[in-house]
């Protein structure tokens, strides 16, 4: 199973927004994403990187994956199918959509300093902005 780290970025809340997702495929390959999100609050940023390497996975028929954040909004977001936030509900919702779709999905919050290489994909993405 592969894993794969995400992380939002932003400079400014709001501000220009990053997301970062590095995979881990466990055979030498990796894949690095830095994806610029426009003007978003840092946590709007988290949830559309998790929403962007979801979207990845899927269509790269990547259907089992472990996947890792240092944002602990998302991975309580997501074991409780819930947030009380009205801006966040419909990325939430959207994030659960993709994630229904997996075979196999797991998601583990992690400390920031374990989550380096998405965490500097997604400030990268910041500057394309």
């Amino acid at each position: 199973m592969i894993d794969v780290y995400v992380d939002g970025a932003s400079a400014g809340n709001p501000g220009p927004s990053g997301a970062g997702i590095f995979i881990n495929f466990k055979n030498g390959q990796v894949e690095q994403l830095s994806i610029p999100l426009g003007t978003m609050s840092n946590h709007e940023a988290e949830y559309y990187a998790l929403i962007r390497a979801l979207e990845f996975c899927l269509q790269n028929e990547i259907k089992g994956a472990s996947f890792r954040t240092d944002s602990k909004l998302i991975d309580e977001a997501i074991e409780k199918q819930y947030v009380k936030n009205k801006t966040y509900q419909p990325l939430l919702q959207e994030a659960l959509k993709l994630i229904r779709q997996f075979d196999l999905f797991f998601l583990k919050w992690i400390p920031s300093k374990q989550n380096k290489n998405a965490d500097e994909l997604a400030r990268k993405a910041i500057l394309k902005n």
